[in-house]
């Protein structure tokens, strides 16, 4: 067996809220996993493809970023995901990313 080290183990009690949405035909269905990890930023999974990524509503402003994460076809549809993001994503304040 290949030696490894152990870096963390948390067990956590989060919230988990499933969002789903039609916009210009089509339909997006996330899950995002509200968490003390990752310095407050959700983990947003799309339930279609299986990807995911930590985001904020001030991530979620750069539609061109959500387009290659979530494998979009068009602009429209990232704009519109963006849209919908800053509205359900929290907001990060400047003190919780502090260290």
């Amino acid at each position: 067996m290949e030696h490894y080290d152990h870096l963390y183990d948390v067990s956590e009690n989060a919230n988990v809220r499933f969002l789903g949405f039609v916009s210009e035909g089509t339909r997006h269905d996330f899950g995002i996993v509200f968490t003390n990890k990752f310095y407050g930023k959700p983990l947003v999974i799309c339930m279609q493809t299986g990807q995911s990524t930590l985001l904020s509503s001030e991530d979620a402003i750069n539609p061109g970023y959500l387009k290659k994460i979530f494998r979009l076809s068009s602009e429209s549809q990232a704009e519109a995901l963006a849209s919908f993001f800053q509205e359900y994503l929290p907001s990060l304040s400047l003190e919780e990313n502090q260290y």
